[in-house]
């Protein structure tokens, strides 16, 4: 029996690098939904070095998008641009799009694919910040170009940047240049006639069984995908990116930001208290943090400031109002000037800058006045708290003497003769010694 198991064990041994060769590498599925924003961007990124770290031999990405932000999507199309690993775009399931954003992804991928009944295209660039421009001209019947110059230049930008990402992958330039330029879209069916996608699969399993034995070229050279009966790995999106697409709504952000600033004017003009200040800080802190990865307008930042100062400062200042309304509304129009894109999902509802300004109005005044309360309240430390106070002599005095009060012996003066035991009342400080009086003369 141990001759037998010997040559068993010797068997398995020279079997094993054969058997290893059978078994294809993996596929690797990331899945893009919803606007692209810093956290769709990061999770990309986690997705391939995690694709590379299980030496797969092919990342699906699964699109499905109404757009984004630009710089998200130009740090996504980088990585792909990059990847050692081929990289699949399918536009899936049925009734998903590849709109704006999307379409660039797309275009940046070793290979494009759609499922039936999807949609990719109307890639023009959003309009950039807060004051609406003149309507583009139409000729023909067709979009013109904006009229607003940065309009124009952000229009040109994104037309040569989607040309060469098509001449870089060997489609359809023009297509791509029109989707830009007039807003074009496509279904599945028409964009593979018009060589915009190279496949159009039902689900995964056909699209893996289309693209077998493929050559596809990667930034470090050409692959053939071997996908017969390669296993399929789905790499979720983990905490981190959960907790940075909640942080990174811009609505969110703006939250962050007025608690962090509620929690330190509590703390300042409270102080002892420490878990306001402690977590107000923490909260500033993040809300800086999403809004360094958010396309914020830093002018509007900086009338949010303002108008917070002059809300505070409307308390101490006799201003007759003109303070608080002023700092009401720089915060408002801050707010509204705050997030620099029209991209739907970045925008801050105005109901929610309307809230804000009044609780912030509210709270400002309110913390203020506690403040100024407490500075008018009684001393009730040091010697000057001793004013009122009762007491009794410890001896006979006419001018100077000692006597008991609030437990403490004090060297006491007065203007009237005490005897000892007598009940006294503090009336009146000189330098540290109390000028007292006989309680009943008080």
């Amino acid at each position: 029996m141990s001759v037998v198991r010997f040559l068993l064990i010797v068997a398995l041994a020279l079997a094993a690098p054969a058997l290893r060769a059978a078994v294809p590498a993996p596929v690797v599925t990331l899945n893009v939904t919803g606007v692209i924003g810093p956290a769709t961007a990061e999770y990309v990124q986690r997705g391939l070095a995690h694709a590379r770290r299980e030496n797969a031999q092919l990342v699906v990405l699964r699109l499905d998008t109404p757009g984004g932000l630009d710089t998200s999507m130009r740090s996504i199309v980088q990585d792909l641009l990059a990847s050692t690993i081929p990289v699949v775009a399918y536009v899936a399931p049925s009734g998903a799009r590849a709109a704006s954003a999307g379409t660039f992804i797309l275009y940046a991928s070793n290979v494009a694919a759609m499922a039936p009944g999807t949609n990719l295209g109307a890639a023009s660039p959003v309009t950039i910040g807060f004051t609406p421009s003149p309507a583009p001209t139409e000729t023909d019947g067709k979009k013109g170009p904006p009229a607003d110059v940065h309009e124009r230049k952000a229009m040109q930008d994104a037309a040569a940047y989607i040309r060469s990402l098509a001449q870089l992958r060997g489609r359809n330039a023009a297509w791509g240049e029109k989707a830009v330029t007039e807003a074009a879209s496509l279904s599945a069916t028409e964009a593979k006639e018009q060589k915009v996608v190279e496949v159009i699969a039902t689900d995964e399993q056909d699209l893996l069984h289309q693209l077998d034995g493929r050559k596809v070229s990667v930034a470090g050279g050409e692959r053939v995908l071997h996908l017969a009966g390669a296993p399929i790995a789905a790499f979720e999106p983990d905490w981190h990116f959960r907790a940075l697409a909640i942080i990174t709504n811009p609505s969110v952000a703006m939250i962050l930001m007025l608690l962090g600033v509620y929690g330190l004017i509590f703390e300042f003009g409270h102080p002892g208290f420490v878990f306001p200040g402690v977590m107000g800080a923490v909260a500033l802190l993040l809300g800086l943090y999403a809004l360094h990865l958010l396309p914020v307008n830093y002018a509007g930042l900086a009338l949010m400031a303002i108008g917070i100062a002059f809300m505070v400062a409307e308390v101490f200042v006799p201003a007759y109002g003109s303070l608080g309304l002023g700092g009401v509304a720089a915060f408002v129009i801050g707010a509204l000037m705050l997030i620099d894109t029209d991209v739907p999902g970045f925008g801050v509802p105005r109901s929610l800058i309307a809230l804000l300004a009044l609780v912030t109005a509210a709270f400002v005044i309110t913390v203020v006045r506690m403040a100024v309360r407490a500075r008018r309240a009684p001393i009730v430390s040091g010697v000057r708290s001793l004013i009122g106070a009762d007491g009794e002599m410890l001896e006979d005095a006419s001018e100077t003497g000692w006597a008991n009060i609030r437990g403490e012996t004090w060297q006491v003066r007065t203007a009237s003769r005490l005897a000892r035991g007598q009940k006294i009342r503090v009336v009146g400080m000189e330098a540290l010694v109390p000028l007292v009086a006989p309680d009943g003369d008080v």
